[in-house]
């Protein structure tokens, strides 16, 4: 049975959780396999809303397994809040349908605190738009070789040895920023009292996906952000701290690449970027006012305003070469109802030359003005279309030539937040 990756291929909000819970639906297990709870995913069934930030997507399917990977950083105490709230709503979540990497590093409140500091500490024009949730910190530690794994809980000598190793590097830096040094004790306490709410989540994920794999069951792959915040790829330094590219999928649960037999990239049809860095086709005017209102373009997890622009072609063919991503889901096309003319930036003009890429140094990107071809709106809706047949002539020229632009096909097409809201076109679970 085919495996599926779903990877954001814009600087993220792009829909994920909407598409992931479509075709959840038809997996038997969803495993999220990078960052953290600075990601948001609203999902809309029969008319009930739900807000996941740690939990996968999936986690609101009945009879499904979900997965979080050690390619995610977790909060410990956010989640559990998060279950509490997800419970609370009617879902079951228990050690049965949800598991936790043995090997993922846990964010603690001193990551979170350190985030918050450097981004406070830092002048105009180097922040970098952090969420502030200490996703970075705890990253760094996990390369650093001094992270807090959720096997670490297990046992008390192992846990303080962590700790310690933890605190000889967090406490000089804490000083250095004019922060209190941790409570040591205090902290041993904290993470000794949640451990018994995580443990039973606790399993060898790698070993049960690749038992299921060859069991034959689906699994859906979900990724968070979009991969212009990728920590390699993206417009660095705005970006994430990990790899949100399909090529992580694999890493971040401890699966084979070969396991992989599809990769969809969710694409908004219009451009949004949340915090700070380079955004050639943003608009600061009446255009990019109304995509923002009539999208309800606000960050599922901070609630700040989204920055919005005209769809950029050029970045989307790019993050879809570097994902291999074999077709797209194509979200919020709906927004572009009314607008008389649209525009799609086709490349990029960079001193006077002609680039079909986002160039990598940030000071040629910050150079770069978008080169827009034109094409007609529509003034009929197309929200709730769930066929071809339902859609304006214009909108599907729209879309025919976004797969142009791009070098990739279109296997979904969204058209509100309601699941059922969608034109399938390619099965990304066909074998």
């Amino acid at each position: 049975m085919a495996n599926v990756v779903v990877v954001g291929a814009q600087w993220g909000d792009e829909g994920k959780g909407k598409i992931v819970d479509w075709l959840s639906e038809r997996a038997d297990v969803i495993a999220r396999f990078q960052g953290g709870h600075n990601a948001g995913h609203t999902l809309v069934i029969d008319g009930k809303v739900y807000k996941l930030h740690a939990l996968p997507s999936g986690v609101v399917r009945g009879g499904k397994l979900s997965v979080i990977g050690n390619g995610v950083v977790l909060d410990p105490w956010h989640l559990i809040k998060e279950i509490e709230t997800i419970r609370a709503q009617g879902v079951e979540i228990t050690p049965e349908n949800l598991m936790i990497a043995e090997n993922t590093p846990l964010i603690l409140p001193l990551h979170g605190e350190l985030d918050r500091a450097r981004e406070e500490a830092a002048s105009a024009g180097t922040k970098i738009g952090t969420t502030g949730r200490g996703i970075g910190p705890c990253y760094e530690d996990k390369v650093g070789r001094r992270a807090i794994r959720v096997a670490d809980l297990a046992d008390k000598a192992t846990l303080e040895a962590r700790v310690d190793r933890a605190l000889q590097h967090h406490n000089p830096l804490r000083k250095g920023l004019g922060i209190e040094e941790v409570d040591r004790a205090g902290l041993i306490e904290l993470l000794a009292e949640i451990a018994k709410e995580i443990l039973p989540y606790a399993a060898p994920v790698w070993k049960v996906l690749n038992e299921k794999r060859k069991a034959g069951k689906r699994i859906l792959f979900e990724g968070a952000q979009g991969s212009l915040l990728d920590i390699d790829f993206g417009t660095y330094p705005y970006v994430t701290s990990s790899n949100v590219i399909a090529g992580q999928a694999a890493t971040g649960v401890g699966i084979g690449p070969g396991s992989i037999d599809y990769v969809l990239g969710i694409v908004k049809a219009y451009t949004t970027r949340v915090g700070e860095g380079p955004f050639p086709t943003e608009l600061l005017d009446d255009d990019g006012e109304r995509l923002g209102t009539r999208g309800h373009e606000f960050g599922t997890t901070t609630g700040r305003k989204r920055r919005c622009g005209w769809f950029d072609a050029a970045l989307v063919r790019q993050t879809c070469a570097i994902s291999g991503i074999n077709g797209i889901s194509l979200t919020k096309l709906d927004v572009l109802d009314g607008f008389e003319t649209l525009k799609i930036c086709v490349a990029y003009d960079l001193d006077g030359q002609r680039l079909d890429y986002l160039p990598t140094a940030a000071d040629e990107q910050a150079r770069c003005t978008p080169i827009y071809e034109e094409m007609p709106g529509w003034q009929e809706s197309t929200e709730g279309a769930r066929s071809w047949a339902d859609l304006p002539a214009n909108a599907i020229k729209y879309v025919k030539r976004v797969e142009e632009l791009i070098e990739c096909p279109v296997a979904l097409l969204s058209t509100s937040p309601e699941r059922d809201d969608t034109i399938l076109v390619t099965d990304p679970f066909a074998d």
